[in-house]
């Protein structure tokens, strides 16, 4: 029997910040496995940063739109530590899919009761409600929100420092086993703080790739199951599944 073919993977930035999408496939493309495809996609409409619970709703909308213009790849990364439109995607695809907040606390509950740091003060009870509806309610034992936005700290690197080093710190004083570090905007900087670190530290970006890849999160419904017609739906889709 021959291998599985590489996969094609779709990754959808929820906002509307290019730069974010960038970041992200800048920072997942060396990660890849050998063969496979990376294609980046920006929300088409929305905030230019997800940052509270009406954002969040019009992204969930938009990945939605993203995928049923993309609908051949062989999984979905959904770039926002939020995961907007997970539930509903996964509902409707017949491929994998995963977004950065449920990718890192499947990597963080190996470890025990873990803490998460992200920017932006509105997040706590969306990734306290997200927590939950995923199964890891027990294992969050803190969630240390910064000032700062994620977009704020992509775009300033010393004020993400200085605001990382102190979160880390109060994160871990809550006996936190692992750290997550929560946002696109976020990515690679577990790794920058990670000697500093008392606990290990997991890079939300990072794990999206690797759940998705080894394929531990929640499979897509069966085949035989009825699923939504998305492009009825969707106003800016014409039938074909393409732009209008």
């Amino acid at each position: 029997m021959s291998p599985p073919a590489p996969p094609r993977i779709l990754l959808i930035n929820p906002n509307t910040t290019s730069a974010v999408t960038a970041r992200l496939q800048a920072h997942l493309q060396p990660r890849l496995p050998a063969g496979s495809e990376l294609w980046a996609r920006t929300a088409a409409f929305g905030a230019p940063y997800i940052a509270c619970e009406s954002s969040h709703a019009v992204a969930a909308h938009a990945v939605l739109q993203a995928w049923a213009a993309e609908p051949t790849a062989d999984a979905v990364l959904i770039g926002c530590f939020g995961d907007p439109g997970l539930f509903a995607l996964r509902e409707h695809a017949s491929v994998p899919v995963t977004g950065l907040a449920e990718a890192a606390f499947i990597e963080a509950a190996r470890h025990g009761p873990f803490a998460v740091v992200t920017g932006g003060e509105r997040w706590r009870p969306m990734l306290q409600r997200l927590a939950q509806a995923l199964g890891f309610g027990p294992q969050l034992m803190h969630i240390e929100t910064m000032v700062p936005s994620g977009a704020q700290m992509l775009a300033d690197p010393a004020l993400a420092h200085e605001h990382l080093d102190r979160a880390i710190g109060q994160a871990a004083a809550h006996g936190a086993r692992s750290i997550i570090i929560g946002g696109a905007g976020l990515a690679g900087w577990a790794a920058r703080l990670q000697a500093q670190a008392p606990v290990p530290l997991i890079d939300s970006v990072e794990a999206g790739l690797r759940v998705l890849l080894n394929r531990e999160m929640p499979a897509p419904p069966p085949a035989h199951q009825p699923r939504p017609d998305l492009v009825q739906w969707l106003p800016n889709l014409g039938r074909a599944g393409a732009p209008s």
